[in-house]
């Protein structure tokens, strides 16, 4: 583990959030650098389909940049026409 120093707005802007979705500060920190890093890795990719990913990985017992570099994980599944 280690230290990351960020601006106090972007601390506050983790609180909010955070409280907002039932997370730790720490926990929505790690969420969005998770959705960042494969946003980055994957432009084509939309927020669904990250989500997708991140279910996968913890289902593999977590993501690391492995995975997101060589697609591991697979191509997140196509959008369900089943009504609900």
């Amino acid at each position: 583990m280690g230290i990351v120093k960020i601006s106090d707005l972007m601390h506050e802007n983790l609180r909010v959030a955070g409280n907002a979705l039932s997370r730790s500060i720490n926990a929505q920190a790690e969420h969005w650098m998770r959705v960042g890093m494969l946003t980055e890795m994957h432009p084509e990719l939309n927020h669904r389909e990250i989500c997708q990913w991140l279910i996968r990985a913890e289902l593999a017992g977590g993501l690391d940049i492995t995975m997101a570099v060589t697609g591991q994980l697979g191509t997140p599944s196509a959008p369900s026409t089943e009504k609900h």
